[in-house]
């Protein structure tokens, strides 16, 4: 970082005033400080123009100012709160992806209910003909007419053992509800160190998230849920694909990230 406070005016100035000079006294070309803070040379000489609408929202802003001012030893802390800049409020995010825990308890209640109304609906009658076979009893008379003498020797004779039967094992179904498998790993996921301005569009063209988002916030994503996003203060947010961190440089302009994200969980620059 270089030290250039000495350069910097006393009292007086834009924020935008006092890094230019500061600049110029550091010997430093604006294509050198864009360089420096990978930013494009029309978003150095806007922030040194006081031409702030030109870069977008007053998060980036902010941000971009205070790389510039680190850059070359300026404070300009006092000027950012007392600035307009300073003044703009998070937007108040609404997740539209979250289901009330009674609401998941139900269902699976409900779930269980069903498979166990089939079951028994299946195995009782088959419970009942395996206990209680029809047409296999002998029903004999007690009034037995008389024989003649030979055929009572014969009958005299104990009967012959019934024949064996196999027992007969019945499928009880459908089997018992088995553990729910665990559910599938997010195809996107952003974690915030620091303040970011976000927007998440859904595959239907909804908002699924739309506003700032501070350091300690998490947002993750299933698979095909999304379908653009837009990130501002890029060095704030780490951003994870199916697990995996993804570099945002190849998706990033003016320190703000715009990419898609397929259906098969790729990402791509969007185009202008």
């Amino acid at each position: 970082m270089m030290q250039s406070n000495e350069f910097a005016p006393e009292v007086g100035g834009s924020c935008g005033a006092r890094l230019k000079q500061a600049r110029e006294a550091a010997g430093l070309s604006v294509e050198d400080v864009a360089a420096k803070l990978k930013m494009p040379a029309r978003a150095i000489q806007s922030l040194e123009s006081d031409d702030f609408a030109r870069i977008g929202a007053p998060v980036f802003v902010r941000g971009q100012l205070r790389s510039y001012a680190r850059l070359l030893g300026v404070d300009l802390e006092d000027q950012l709160v007392a600035s307009p800049i300073a003044s703009t409020a998070p937007s108040e995010l609404i997740s539209h992806t979250h289901t009330p825990r009674y609401r998941r308890v139900f269902e699976q209640t409900t779930r269980r209910a069903v498979y166990i109304v089939m079951t028994a609906a299946i195995a009782v009658p088959i419970w009942i003909a395996t206990r209680h076979p029809a047409g296999n009893s002998t029903v004999q008379s007690l009034d037995m007419a008389a024989l003649p003498a030979g055929d009572a020797a014969q009958a005299a004779r104990p009967a012959a053992e019934p024949p064996q039967r196999t027992p007969v094992i019945a499928s009880i179904g459908p089997s018992l509800p088995q553990a729910a498998p665990a559910s599938a790993a997010k195809s996107l996921t952003l974690k915030f160190s620091g303040d970011s301005w976000v927007q998440i569009v859904g595959n239907d063209g909804r908002k699924l998230e739309e506003g700032i988002l501070g350091a300690g916030q998490e947002r993750s994503y299933g698979p095909g849920e999304v379908a653009n996003v837009r990130l501002g203060n890029t060095s704030a947010v780490e951003v994870l694909n199916a697990g995996q961190p993804v570099d945002l440089t190849p998706f990033s302009r003016a320190n703000v990230a715009r990419f898609t994200l397929s259906s098969d969980g790729s990402l791509a620059p969007v185009s202008e």
